[in-house]
C-alpha cells in the first residue's frame, strides 16, 4: 500500500521535530509541537523538498503554518500547480 502524502510527511515532521509520529495532526503546528523553530522549520523544508523531488519558493516557506498546510502545497506542486 502506497503511503499518503500526510504519512510522509508527518514521517519527515517527526524525525526532524524529534515527535512521535502519532503525535503528528493536519492541525499541528509550531504552537502544538516544542520542536517546531525557525531552523527545524527549514530542515523540514529541506527533507521535503529531497523526499519529494520538488523545490518551495520563500514565499511559499512563509505559508506552511501547520502540517495540513504543507501537506496540501507538496500536493500540489506534485500535481504541477
Amino acid at each position: 500500500m502506497a503511503s499518503t502524502t500526510f504519512e510522509k510527511v508527518s514521517e519527515a515532521s517527526a524525525d526532524i521535530f524529534q515527535a512521535p509520529v502519532g503525535q503528528i495532526t493536519l492541525a499541528s503546528s509550531p504552537q502544538t509541537i516544542d520542536g517546531w523553530d525557525s531552523v527545524q522549520h527549514l530542515n523540514l523544508v529541506l527533507a521535503l523538498e529531497e523526499k519529494f523531488g520538488i523545490q518551495f519558493e520563500p514565499e511559499e516557506m512563509d505559508k506552511m503554518n501547520t502540517i495540513g498546510e504543507i501537506v496540501g502545497l507538496v500536493e500540489a506542486k506534485l500535481n504541477g500547480n
